[in-house]
């Protein structure tokens, strides 16, 4: 059955662990409170709060499991009753919960290519796979069997993934390179009336809607010469993106009133708004020559008050807060078993 629950939280069968356990705030780390580590084991990453703030939604792959290639998972927000939500083929990415909790989008390549995705191509550095074979799927979010697929967005030979829904229900955003280059695109939750929202060229995407569903922040590419243009559509060409300078961006709704917010001239990427509508927290590698430590970041709508939120030596990314700015979850390598290890956290927020 696709929704049988996974006994195992997210570790290499055979092992017995814990829905959750408390682990030690980093130093320096004075707005997480009560941190709590979800998931064990493999890369678990991009986990996103219901609307209610009681469930999370994933997605994970892990050494040894039966799956070829990551899926979309839910738990408890206290790590508890793991299951499956995709089908269980191909690769799953960019999962999230409609408004009322009731359902679950997601992409998925299980309906053209079920096997693991070929690996990417690092002989041309640091670079993004853009996957042709996604689409954009609704299924329910609670025990079926047999689940349900429901195509919502699927545009062969087109990229559509980074998809997120307004908590209103009015509509969702989401990315796709089918008009030639990776922009951001707005509908209804049946993937219709379709409109476009960014035309600038290269790479707007990783779309976030405000919990007050007023606002929508997004990354996108910073070109400082044609050769850099130049080089991101010889990539494109080939289903890649390099993303190693990318500032973060609002705008309205309706693709209006288009303001850049970071001018980091580094990798700046998965922001979320507070739900004060005055700040926005995202991953940037901002501060390390090297361009590999990635740490969540806060800064002011406006530009100003950048603030350094993590201080591990590891990846943490990936934060979105609850509705009522109580709760982050975060995706972090802190406290890993193996290198490079992504786990799932879960933390109070202090002032």
């Amino acid at each position: 059955m696709l929704t049988t629950l996974l006994t195992l939280a997210c570790l290499p069968m055979g092992q017995n662990v814990p829905d959750s356990r408390p682990v030690a705030a980093v130093e320096g780390e004075t707005h997480l409170a009560n941190v709590r580590q979800l998931t064990f084991g493999g890369q678990n990453a991009e986990a996103y709060w219901s609307k209610d703030g009681k469930h999370l939604v994933y997605q994970a792959r892990v050494p040894g499991d039966k799956y070829p290639d990551e899926q979309i998972f839910s738990m408890n927000a206290d790590g508890s009753d793991k299951r499956l939500i995709s089908t269980g083929k191909g690769r799953c990415t960019c999962s999230y919960f409609t408004p009322n909790g009731k359902e679950i989008f997601f992409s998925s390549t299980h309906a053209r290519n079920e096997g693991p995705q070929k690996p990417v191509d690092m002989s041309k550095g640091y670079v993004w796979a853009i996957n042709p074979d996604y689409a954009m799927y609704r299924t329910p979010a609670k025990d079926i069997s047999p689940r349900p697929f429901t195509p919502v967005v699927v545009k062969p030979g087109s990229y559509v993934a980074e998809t997120t829904i307004a908590p209103n229900g009015r509509y969702m955003v989401w990315t796709s390179d089918v008009d030639g280059d990776l922009e951001i695109y707005r509908s209804d939750l049946n993937g219709g009336h379709i409109q476009r929202l960014t035309h600038e060229k290269g790479y707007d995407g990783g779309p976030f809607v405000s919990w007050d569903s007023k606002k929508v922040v997004y990354r996108r590419d910073e070109f400082s010469d044609q050769k850099q243009v130049q080089d991101y559509e010889e990539l494109l060409r080939e289903h890649l993106i390099r993303p190693t300078k990318l500032e973060i961006w609002v705008m309205d709704p309706d693709g209006t009133n288009k303001r850049q917010v970071t001018h980091l001239s580094c990798a700046s990427f998965a922001p979320f708004m507070h739900p004060d509508g005055k700040r926005i927290v995202f991953s940037s590698n901002y501060g390390d020559p090297k361009g590999r430590e990635f740490d969540i970041f806060m800064i002011n709508v406006d530009g100003t008050g950048l603030q350094r939120i993590t201080h591990s030596k590891d990846f943490d990314g990936f934060p979105m807060f609850t509705r009522d700015g109580k709760r982050i979850v975060f995706a972090s390598n802190r406290y890993g078993t193996e290198p490079h290890e992504t786990n799932i956290f879960v933390a109070d927020w202090r002032e």
